[in-house]
């Protein structure tokens, strides 16, 4: 396709209000408000955040288009996030986009939130070379863990999968009983960098084939954390490098173990990952170790929720002309 394609991207699934233009896979502008609110509760609040959500799309919006040096006239598509995510959240995000697209007149593009990630690979970066087909991508997040088999941009199949709890949200709950602040999944990891890995032991699923689960090993971490406070009040405070290292080791060993798996089913040597987990340092340091695979780490500003990811996305659904309608709805629980 010879004519340059510009795509507005929206994105607004969880508590961060993301707004980005991209000239074909090249990001101009990238425009993320974070909702700081959440941190006193421990967690997001889904009334709170679509508030928030409201309050910061259109200057969200309009600034991306300013950083862009881009007219609303000069967009070829708008792509938002038709899901997963919390409902009030996408409603948010998907009705400004609706209504921007009717606007202007321009064809809209339903985005999968999780295979925005998965692309975030493909925005041009001339330090990086994205990943060849197929490969097997691991994402994780607060909400999700998968294995995808990735066959080209638009042909994904998830192999593998939490049957509870998500990575990410492991790390959060775990990082919640330590009395650390939300998201706690950054603070574990930047603990843990002193620490010793085996200093604990915490219970280990085992679950068959290539799918995940979380909730035994948390309930593991915060057994052994409230058993040590009812013998020493000041156990995590006298621990506290050393438990966050044991916990995201023990995250981190079982994502590791099941990648191997899923390389040894599909004879699939080329490795990503994605999602809001993949910017945890342990775990990229543990997979670039494994000189097995030809691993692929996408730069740490692409990893948690943004729309550089959509619109990329959005891109390659323009290409194919794979177009969204007005009449569809957020789906909180959108699958691939």
């Amino acid at each position: 396709m010879s004519k340059d394609i510009i795509i507005l991207g929206i994105e607004s699934s969880c508590d961060d209000t993301s707004a980005a233009i991209l000239k074909n896979n090249k990001v101009l502008s990238n425009v993320i408000a974070n909702q700081d609110i959440h941190t006193k509760y421990g967690g997001v609040v889904p009334e709170l955040a679509s508030r928030a959500h409201q309050k910061n799309i259109i200057p969200v919006v309009n600034e991306a288009l300013l950083l862009a040096k881009i007219n609303k006239s000069e967009i070829d598509a708008i792509a938002y996030t038709k899901g997963p995510g919390l409902m009030g959240s996408l409603l948010v995000g998907g009705s400004f986009a609706k209504g921007f697209a009717l606007g202007i007149n321009k064809p809209l593009i339903s985005v999968n939130h999780m295979q925005g990630h998965i692309l975030s690979h493909f925005i041009s970066n001339n330090l990086y070379k994205p990943p060849t087909f197929p490969f097997l991508c691991l994402t994780v997040s607060g909400g999700h863990t998968q294995i995808v088999l990735v066959k080209n941009y638009l042909d994904m199949e998830v192999i593998g999968q939490t049957i509870d709890d998500a990575a990410g949200e492991a790390f959060d709950k775990s990082a919640k009983v330590l009395g650390l602040d939300y998201p706690g999944g950054p603070l574990i990891d930047k603990f843990s960098k002193n620490g010793n890995i085996h200093a604990f032991k915490f219970a280990k699923p085992k679950i068959r084939d290539l799918d995940f689960s979380f909730s035994g090993l948390k309930t593991s971490i915060m057994n052994l954390i409230n058993n040590e406070k009812n013998k020493n009040n000041n156990f995590i405070n006298e621990n506290l490098e050393d438990l966050c290292a044991s916990i995201q080791y023990s995250i981190v060993n079982i994502l590791i173990e099941k990648v191997k798996l899923a390389s040894l089913h599909t004879g699939i040597k080329n490795i990503a990952i994605a999602g809001g987990v993949s910017a945890n340092s342990y775990l990229r340091e543990q997979l670039l170790l494994l000189k097995e695979f030809n691993m692929y780490i996408p730069k740490f500003e692409y990893c948690t929720d943004n729309a550089a990811m959509i619109a990329m996305a959005g891109y390659y659904k323009y290409i194919n002309k794979d177009f969204g309608n007005f009449n569809e709805t957020s789906t909180p629980r959108l699958k691939f």
